[in-house]
């Protein structure tokens, strides 16, 4: 029998497969590995430009002003770098910036100056998203992506902002989850006509942005990240990602799905987030996956957190973010220990936020109750001396066990999972 497993093992080691190494095999991570915090700019700053969110959000949670990232951000990158972080990964605004086709606003451009010196004087290094699903109300006037001027507008606008922020050691992200931004765009209302361009175009897009970048701020890494959806990633990336230029692959991972944890769903249904039961074990496979798909690239986790229901703990499954913090951490050491080529990891959100509609799902290492605290405070969570802990260590220590019991046959890898719950690994 010992030799029959044996056997089952090698073959499926030989077309990549193989189980997770092992606890005692658990590496830090590499010299030069990212620790990050991520935010974007609608979902904290506040004070917002008439945009096609601002138009979402009159059927929604009314907006406010977030949590008012627009005159604390000094306080957040602070406390991001209290955490022994060095990226903090913030979004630009497109309506701020361009209020008006062409005209460009002199306070906007002050404001993420500032932004960007605060987290220099830090010792960190910016992360910047150009378009975090938010595009000014103007553009959506005139036709959004079915515009045949959008493109050219994109990419003037993006060389303002890398041409305002090259040579100081950014990292940049063209378009966040390009797939969510199709998802949202449909949902929300805009036309039909425009979310049928939306795709190509925005791909032509990102190429065109990814070469200027390259010419203005030459040694940037540029990408596009995607969020991964358990079971059909490969094929929405047939969409946008297989198409775009990239430096690295930046990966959005917040659920996977087993054939006892259907939960995932719960994304779909109302946005519940906080009703998706997490399974970090896949992550491991996700991240084996990509670099199967792309061996020459390296791997940044641009985003990865859990949502509390308005910030109420514990959760109804008694996660907390402690332990989804680790437990997670600890599947992309495996997957380090295994060959796949990590170069960061951000953490999803430095607070909480306006998460597209609802200030319901709390995602912040430090939470804030926005919809009924006038001070905005922001509270510490459990997730804050476990993340700085780890930053300190390199990753969770090589003795470490998840607390978070993996799902029956993960469906990211139905073959590999399914046989270590058989074997008993």
């Amino acid at each position: 029998m010992r030799r029959v497993m044996t056997g089952v093992l090698a073959a499926i080691a030989v077309i990549g497969l193989a189980a997770p190494a092992q606890a005692a095999d658990l590496p830090p991570v590499p010299d030069g590995f990212h620790w990050g915090v991520a935010t974007s700019g609608y979902q904290s700053e506040g004070y917002a430009t008439p945009s096609n969110w601002s138009v979402y959000d009159d059927k929604k949670e009314p907006y406010g002003n977030s949590v008012d990232f627009l005159h604390r951000y000094k306080e957040d990158i602070a406390n991001a770098a209290s955490l022994g972080v060095d990226t903090f990964r913030f979004g630009v605004e497109w309506p701020r910036f361009e209020p008006q086709p062409g005209v460009y606003d002199p306070a906007a451009f002050a404001f993420y100056d500032d932004v960007v010196a605060e987290i220099e004087s830090h010792g960190m290094k910016p992360m910047i998203t150009l378009s975090h699903w938010v595009h000014p109300k103007w553009f959506t006037d005139q036709g959004g992506w079915g515009s045949s001027k959008a493109i050219d507008q994109f990419v003037a606008f993006s060389k303002q902002v890398v041409t305002r922020y090259a040579g100081q050691g950014a990292t940049w992200i063209t378009f966040n989850e390009p797939f969510i931004y199709l998802q949202h765009e449909l949902t929300e209302g805009a036309s039909p006509f425009s979310t049928l361009f939306l795709p190509s175009r925005l791909v032509k897009a990102h190429n065109a942005v990814y070469d200027l970048i390259h010419q203005l701020d030459p040694g940037a890494m540029v990408s596009s990240n995607v969020a991964y959806i358990p079971g059909v990633e490969p094929v929405l990336d047939a969409v946008f990602l297989n198409h775009m230029k990239k430096d690295f692959l930046g990966i959005d991972y917040y659920y996977g799905a087993a054939l006892d944890n259907p939960t995932a769903l719960y994304a779909f249904i109302g946005a519940q987030f906080w009703k998706i039961r997490p399974a970090p074990e896949g992550l491991y496979y996700a991240l084996k996956l990509y670099h199967r798909r792309f061996p020459d690239l390296p791997i940044w986790i641009v985003e990865n957190g859990m949502a509390t229901d308005n910030g109420k703990t514990p959760r109804a499954d008694g996660i907390t973010r402690s332990q989804h913090l680790r437990d997670h951490i600890y599947y992309m050491q495996r997957a380090i220990a295994d060959g796949v080529p990590m170069i960061g990891y951000n953490y999803w959100s430095i607070t909480d936020n306006y998460e597209w509609g609802s200030y319901r799902p709390r995602f912040g290492l430090w939470t804030v109750d926005a919809a009924t605290d006038p001070t905005l405070t922001r509270k510490p969570t459990d997730g804050v001396a476990t993340y700085t802990d780890i930053i300190a260590n390199g990753g969770d220590p090589a003795d470490y066990v998840p607390t978070i019991k993996p799902g029956l046959c993960n469906i990211d890898n139905l073959a590999t999972s399914c046989l270590k719950r058989l074997l008993g690994l």
